[in-house]
């Protein structure tokens, strides 16, 4: 797998774990109010995925600051779960779009870390 399709399946996790919190991420980007880019990406393969292979991801969550948290992922396949075969890590810093500075986490994200702080 080459290493962005191995971020892009992070990121719709992620994604997909802020619509199971019915956190509307479309809508929080309309109204320009709050954003959380990535301001840092790692990924580390350790064992190989093929073609075809069905994926589990896991993820957990962890509060760095108040306008900063980090997204821990583990990708294994469904055939051996005990097995990871990829670690990666996102770290996202909130903040106002329009004006560009940091603010603070607003409360359905720091709902939704606790859901997802394993």
């Amino acid at each position: 797998m080459y290493f962005a399709k191995g971020l892009e399946i992070c990121h719709e996790a992620y994604e997909e774990s802020l619509a199971a919190a019915e956190i509307n991420l479309k809508q929080m980007l309309e109204e320009k109010i709050v954003a959380l880019p990535i301001v840092h990406a790692e990924i580390d393969f350790l064992r190989p995925l093929f073609c075809g292979d069905r994926l589990s991801i896991s993820l957990n969550c962890d509060r760095l600051s108040n306008n900063k948290f980090a997204v821990n992922y583990r990708i294994s396949t469904v055939d051996n779960l005990e097995q990871v075969s990829i670690k990666a890590q996102t770290r996202h810093v909130c903040i106002h779009p329009q004006r560009r500075i940091r603010i603070d986490l607003p409360s359905s994200i720091l709902q939704w870390l606790q859901l997802y702080n394993l």
